[in-house]
């Protein structure tokens, strides 16, 4: 079996797979208070819940975007899985011809879902990740990642609000029943789902009038809050929440 680890400022996501078949998936904080300790007997007892044993798992693969956490977490794995994890970084191979002007820069997490969506659904694509940030990706017909955009996060966002306004209070982000706004909740509610909507779509048919080729763009969403905006989106043709772990699962493949 093959543990697949996707670990972002927010969660981590992680899933177990027996061949292409993914047999279950978790998703936990990012704590980076934890102990490698506190990690690995996590991880086991996540896995004895639903009658599985780490003992049979055969390799591990990791996406991180948050370095101060590596040390943590590899020794967690070694510990108590007993495998030498994979990570993705600079030298593995992803199949993808990155064009940004220091492929360096790009985050783990941006690179796996190009791989991901690029197999799922050809190119050209464009690839939106509601995570911590909002990140927004283009891979051409030619399997070509071109690049893309980074925005705050919806939740960045409404923390913002409430940090930074004195008397706007924290909210709930839910999709509120009008952009007309009763209440100050209600008024909050809509500017960050319906704003968000709007920046959503504005930046991906922007992204695709700068896309080269003969096909129309497919768009993927993935991400905590994916389905919340897809909803309203006139862009997003789907979601996938599993998109960044099939893309690990994929990767691992490639360098195996």
């Amino acid at each position: 079996m093959l543990l697949a680890f996707d670990i972002g400022n927010t969660n981590i996501v992680f899933g177990v797979y027996d061949g292409k078949k993914l047999l279950q998936s978790w998703r936990i904080s990012t704590d980076r208070g934890k102990t490698s300790d506190e990690f690995g007997i996590l991880i086991k007892s996540l896995f004895a819940d639903k009658g599985l044993s780490v003992n049979d798992v055969d390799a591990v693969i990791i996406s991180s975007v948050v370095p101060p956490i590596m040390h943590t977490f590899e020794a967690a794995i070694i510990k108590y899985i007993h495998k030498t994890p994979m990570i993705v970084g600079p030298g593995i191979k992803t199949g993808l011809n990155i064009k940004y002007y220091n492929p360096r820069e790009v985050g783990a997490d941006r690179i796996v879902n190009a791989v991901a969506a690029y197999e799922l659904y050809g190119g050209p694509v464009i690839i939106v990740d509601f995570g911590t940030a909002t990140t927004f990706c283009a891979v051409t017909e030619r399997c070509e990642y071109l690049g893309g955009a980074i925005a705050p996060g919806i939740l960045i966002s409404a923390e913002a609000l409430f940090q930074r306004a004195a008397k706007l209070p924290r909210v709930e982000l839910v999709k509120p029943d009008h952009v007309i706004g009763k209440s100050t909740v209600e008024a909050m509610q809509a500017g960050l789902v319906y704003g968000y909507v709007g920046l959503v779509d504005s930046i991906v048919e922007r992204m695709k009038r700068e896309l080269d080729g003969s096909k129309e763009p497919f768009v993927v969403a993935t991400g905590g809050l994916a389905r919340m905006v897809a909803e309203e989106s006139k862009t997003i043709n789907e979601v996938n929440s599993l998109l960044t772990l099939e893309g690990l699962r994929l990767i691992y493949e490639r360098n195996t």
